[in-house]
């Protein structure tokens, strides 16, 4: 796997805690963790992202070792990035959970598109 397993799985066991039903979704060779249609979290080959949303990455980018989320050298807006170390610190990893789920808790349920046509 290219992600590091454990972290995950602390990561499923906080969710499970905080009673948030998620969805796994391989996504960006990594995994997603997919709460009403939307992303949540994530692990990646060295780490593990959050979408705490533009107005909490002060917040979030405040936690040691956490910083904005970059793909390809560009910013990604209201998704932060952290080492697998500092995601399986429980304080940091709870922080960004909460401040995730916060975030995530605002956004309207998705609704799946049906499948385009052949």
């Amino acid at each position: 796997m290219a992600w590091d397993e454990a972290v995950a799985a602390m990561i499923r066991a906080d969710l499970a805690e905080r009673q948030v039903a998620c969805i796994e979704k391989r996504m960006f060779g990594g995994i997603a963790f997919l709460h009403r249609g939307h992303m949540l979290a994530g692990m990646h080959k060295g780490g593990a992202m959050f979408r705490v949303g533009k107005g909490n990455e002060p917040a979030a980018t405040a936690l040691p070792g956490v910083r904005v989320m970059q793909m390809a050298g560009r910013p990604m807006p209201g998704m932060v990035d952290c080492s697998a170390a500092t995601a399986a610190d429980h304080a940091t990893r709870c922080a960004l959970l909460d401040i995730a789920g916060g975030f995530v808790a605002t956004l309207p349920d998705k609704v799946a598109k049906p499948p385009k046509p052949r």
